[in-house]
């Protein structure tokens, strides 16, 4: 999966050829850059980098100076790559931009995951993502010290509330899901969003799920729901959880926080590749 991304984003940028380097720069001519930080954060994608770098031109060499998931600030370089000029200019803005988005998510990641340090519950992210480049956005917020998700539609089964509505109710949804799992022989999760006390108790009567989430209920409401919560479900909060309202829901004892924002609401950390000189 990561070399076909990397595969479609060389083509997307480069096309039929980097025509501005192919016009000033030697085929021959060697060179040296640097991975510049300008901003204070968590770097993420040095390893991508790296990848990037040689999928594109084998030999090119890389030098890693700060590794993924490291804190860093204005004026760190976080590696070295030498070789041919051409290769390294042609690469040069498809590593940026995947590093500057995933140390976003790593830096958010980290900053939430510091707000409920000392709490039992788990940061987790969502399928709020960038079409075509989920892996790398997760494995930013992994780098950041988050846990995720489901990654797709197929490694978990997750009833929403549409899918609930669609299907007639929620006895009817865990039921059928029930059924088709056992016909087909998978073993995955199921967990079922409610949106109220009501849903929550109808939940509870059927049974037949892994893990609840409590969808848009304020801590308080959060509280009353985990109160009727027997210890065999695992239970999330979701739904407009922000950095300043974390840490109330995660002090309720739920075990599993999620947050689009760590992917879908991010700012890019500023890092530029930089010519080096002799």
């Amino acid at each position: 999966m990561l070399e076909a991304i990397i595969d479609n984003a060389l083509k997307e940028d480069i096309g039929e050829g980097d025509h501005s380097t192919l016009a000033c720069v030697r085929e021959d001519a060697t060179g040296e850059a640097r991975l510049l930080v300008k901003d204070e954060g968590v770097i993420a994608g040095v390893e991508l980098a790296q990848m990037i770098f040689h999928r594109f031109d084998p030999n090119l060499n890389v030098e890693i100076m700060i590794k993924d998931g490291s804190l860093v600030k204005p004026g760190d370089i976080a590696f070295l790559v030498k070789g041919r000029s051409r290769s390294i200019l042609s690469t040069e803005r498809l590593v940026l931009n995947f590093m500057q988005r995933m140390s976003g998510i790593a830096t958010k990641t980290h900053k939430l995951n510091s707000l409920i340090a000392g709490t039992n519950a788990t940061l987790l992210d969502t399928r709020k993502t960038t079409p075509g480049i989920r892996y790398m956005e997760k494995w930013a917020v992994r780098i950041g010290g988050g846990v995720n998700h489901r990654f797709g539609l197929y490694d978990m089964i997750m009833l929403k509330d549409n899918h609930v509505d669609y299907s007639g109710g929620i006895e009817n949804a865990i039921n059928q899901t029930r059924f088709y799992l056992n016909e087909l022989g998978k073993a995955l999760k199921i967990e079922i969003e409610v949106r109220n006390m009501e849903e929550l108790k109808e939940v509870l009567k059927v049974g037949g799920v892994d893990r609840i989430m409590l969808d848009n209920f304020s801590p308080d409401e959060l509280r009353k729901a985990l109160a009727l919560i027997p210890e065999e479900y695992e239970t999330e909060a979701s739904g407009g959880i922000t950095e300043s309202t974390i840490r109330s829901y995660a002090e309720t004892g739920v075990q599993f926080i999620s947050v689009g924002a760590l992917t879908h609401s991010v700012s890019s950390l500023d890092l530029s590749l930089k010519a080096v000189y002799h």
